[in-house]
């Protein structure tokens, strides 16, 4: 199982599409517009992140629980976002009860579901990531802050910086992995090379 992750806009979906058809796999796509609180999240994020982030730990879990079965039938999967982001994000938008309640279910619900074996973090600066945010004109994203992104990418920073399963970081800022073919290429067969290596070996790989 390989794990596309990184901060809103990076472009995991894009790369988790491209290289599922490169290693003829399945696809798992996160539920983010089916949430029907994110909208008003934005809006109101003291009144309605409790919410929010219950529902994407739900429907997430759901779709790991179901993966991890399905695993024993599928040679690879690629995911575009990892489960423990869950929490990244609820860390940064609850507080109190609420957090601590939540910190509760996840925990209980992330030790039944196994680890990747290989995770790609992509990572981007704010700038960027509200350019790519801007092009893919989601109505409910239009005013994102670039403090919170800010933010969002030293908690991916931090978590990554002491991962317990092999982590290939990218810069996403440099490749061009949608419109230039040949720089799209070069970074599937690094990828599946990673793959590879941490399956056997289980080595960490960093770019």
């Amino acid at each position: 199982m390989i794990v596309i992750e990184g901060p809103i806009g990076v472009g995991k979906t894009s790369l988790a599409k491209l290289l599922s058809e490169r290693l003829e796999a399945r696809l798992l796509l996160e539920v983010v517009e089916e949430n029907p609180f994110l909208a008003t999240f934005y809006d109101d994020p003291a009144r309605y992140a409790f919410q929010t982030e219950t529902f994407f730990l739900l429907s997430r879990f759901k779709q790991h629980a179901e993966l991890s079965q399905a695993r024993l039938f599928q040679q690879h999967t690629v995911a575009d976002y990892l489960f423990d982001k869950t929490f990244l994000f609820a860390s940064l938008n609850l507080q109190g009860d609420e957090f601590e309640l939540y910190r509760t279910l996840f925990d209980q619900l992330s030790s039944r579901l196994p680890d990747p074996d290989l995770t790609v973090y992509l990572r981007a600066e704010p700038d960027l990531l509200l350019q790519r945010i801007a092009r893919r004109g989601r109505d409910f994203e239009a005013e994102m802050d670039p403090d919170y992104l800010m933010r969002l990418n030293e908690s991916y920073d931090r978590y990554f910086a002491a991962a317990r399963f092999p982590v290939e970081v990218i810069d996403a800022a440099t490749i061009d992995f949608v419109a230039d073919v040949g720089a799209r290429d070069e970074l599937l067969g690094h990828l599946e090379k990673a793959l590879l290596g941490s399956v056997e070996q289980g080595q960490v790989f960093a770019q």
